[in-house]
């Protein structure tokens, strides 16, 4: 009987435990510690978590920020060097913390 019992049953060890021996036991350890207090519930032991809801935002929410995050850049160099400019900055730039888009 050895005295290093972190393995799994089924791991065959003679002698002193090799490091990948080790480390599999330790996470062997890890997941049914997780597993019983309740940490891992419904979750796959190979770790593949796979998104069980739907996502939060409808895509005419996503589309609507994708195209506030596009208006929300600042002016193209090149207009300041056209002729007869007037236009130095962009006047409808939002900072994400000042102003908020209400969706």
């Amino acid at each position: 009987m050895r005295s290093f019992r972190l393995l799994p049953p089924d791991a065959s060890v003679a002698g002193h435990p090799s490091p990948i021996d080790v480390f599999t036991s330790v996470a062997y350890c890890l997941i049914h510690f997780f597993s019983c207090n309740g940490f891992l519930t419904n979750v796959p032991f190979d770790f593949s978590f796979a998104p069980s809801q739907p996502s939060q935002k409808t895509f005419r929410t996503k589309r609507t920020l994708a195209k506030k995050q596009r208006q929300n850049r600042p002016l193209p160099h090149w207009i300041r060097l056209r002729t007869d400019n007037k236009i130095k900055w962009n006047a409808k730039r939002r900072h994400w913390r000042r102003t908020k888009l209400g969706l």
